[in-house]
């Protein structure tokens, strides 16, 4: 039975979809006016893991993730380099999806871009001041009144008071002069000159960001999905005003299940580009592996900061090419060795049970991770004294290849019995019986140079490819 943990409730709730077997999952995507980081990537990794592991157990995800591509932060990199807000965002986009791509991540059902939904965020708006959510500021801005939703600050389990109290941090006098209340958010902005705006019945401008997902996710799938999903900083204000405006639109709940990933930490400090300690996926990759990167971030629980360094890193890429050697491994005998008996049948399917008991858990990788570690050194340790079957052999990739899945990792499907490869071997195995060394030594060398790494065991010699 799968527990998930709701930010909304601050517990682990029994997972109930609305729909048996299929999912609506929207997670918020990236502004895009410059390369991601790895704080960036987290998200991305956390909730690809997620569903990965949502679809093994037998659900059809409908997985949607956004790009932000009209913002404050891309006009003004737009106006640095003297080029259109578009031309910044398609170049970002273009590059997130390299870097997604680099990290083993899903293809998304759907991208959409929040511009492709203007004429959506309009009839919401449209909707909230019509109804007395909404209104239009003397200085051309709408605002939501926050007040008018009674359930404001449960997502982020904050107080009136004291958001009030955070806002006159947040808030200039000027901005607030406009507004009815200082906690009241904006919707739209008014038109300024040089900048991309788009007409409306209250007025030219541009959507404010909150309103860009509530509007991609109403049209898309409709009042209700069943995860909203996004970095624990987007939890107030971004998810706080989105689910108001949403249900004050819908009159009906607007997610089912909230969940959040933790930061990434440079030495205890959140990972983010205000802070100039960040390392970009582009840069990361260019010294280490991209399925070292990806194992990385998928061992750590999605909820739990992710502290980065290069031990984390090197103890990554260690435990990974032990699982691969593993995986290998099995692959290494002769058919001389292989027994007509199904023995480890019962162990294996042990292991995967304990796998999916531990990813029930609010999906809990790491304790998943304790189970693959086991599983790894059961199949080292059996392979030393008892012969299997070619089915057991199966099974034991399969299942390890399962599970891997679900931290974006392929292994590899490659099989191991090429006839080269055997009839190689057993010409050195003959060399050496005739002591000609030097011949043995060469068939190795010349199965080196093409990645063939031999291993001389008791039950013979076994090979892997590298």
């Amino acid at each position: 039975m799968l527990k998930v943990y709701n930010s909304l409730s601050k517990e682990k709730e029994i997972f109930k979809p609305l729909k048996e077997k299929e999912i609506k999952m929207y997670v918020c995507g990236p502004t895009v006016y410059n390369d991601i980081h790895i704080g960036n990537a987290r998200s991305m990794v956390a909730f690809d893991t997620i569903r990965r592991y949502l679809e093994l157990i037998g659900y059809n995800v409908k997985y949607v993730s956004n790009f932000t591509d009209v913002d404050d932060k891309i006009i003004k990199r737009a106006n640095e380099l003297n080029v259109s807000t578009k031309d910044i965002a398609e170049k970002y986009i273009n590059s997130v999806l390299e870097d997604m791509n680099s990290l083993n991540i899903k293809e998304a059902m759907l991208n959409p871009k929040a511009t492709n939904y203007i004429d959506s965020m309009i009839e919401m708006i449209q909707n909230l001041i019509n109804n007395g959510y909404a209104y239009v500021a003397n200085n051309g801005d709408v605002y939501f009144r926050i007040k008018k939703f009674e359930k404001y600050g449960e997502l982020s389990h904050q107080k009136l008071d004291d958001l009030y109290i955070g806002a006159s941090k947040r808030v200039d006098d000027k901005e607030a002069s406009f507004k009815e209340d200082p906690l009241d958010f904006v919707l739209w902005k008014h038109a300024k000159d040089g900048e991309v705006n788009w007409q409306a019945s209250f007025g030219n401008g541009r959507p404010g960001w909150h309103i860009e997902c509530s509007a991609m996710i109403k049209k898309i799938f409709g009042s209700t999905i069943d995860i909203h999903a996004g970095g624990q900083d987007l939890t107030f204000p971004h998810h706080e005003n989105e689910r108001a405006q949403s249900e004050c639109v819908t009159g009906e709940k607007f997610a089912n299940y909230w969940l959040h990933n933790g930061y990434v930490t440079v030495e205890n400090e959140k990972m983010s580009k205000s802070l100039g300690n960040f390392t970009t996926v582009k840069e990361l990759l260019k010294r280490k592996e991209a399925e070292v990167v990806r194992f990385f971030m998928a061992s750590a629980h999605y909820r739990k900061p992710l502290q980065f360094d290069e031990e984390g890193l090197k103890e990554a890429e260690i435990n990974l090419n032990k699982i691969k050697e593993a995986y290998d491994y099995a692959d290494f005998r002769f058919k001389d060795s292989i027994a007509t008996v199904d023995t480890g049948i019962d162990i294996i399917d042990g292991f995967y049970q304990k796998f999916i008991q531990s990813m029930n858990d609010d999906f809990n990788v790491q304790n998943a991770l304790s189970v693959i570690y086991d599983f790894v050194k059961w199949i080292n340790e059996y392979s030393r004294y008892e012969k299997v079957s070619q089915k057991t052999i199966n099974k034991i990739k399969e299942t390890l290849n399962m599970m891997m899945n679900v931290y974006g990792i392929t292994l590899n499907n490659e099989s191991l019995d090429d006839t080269w490869i055997l009839d190689m071997i057993e010409q050195r195995n003959k060399a050496r019986e005739n002591k000609d060394y030097a011949l043995s030594d060469k068939i190795r060398d010349e199965l080196k140079e093409k990645g063939i790494i031999l291993e001389d065991t008791r039950q013979g010699t076994k090979y892997k490819k590298v």
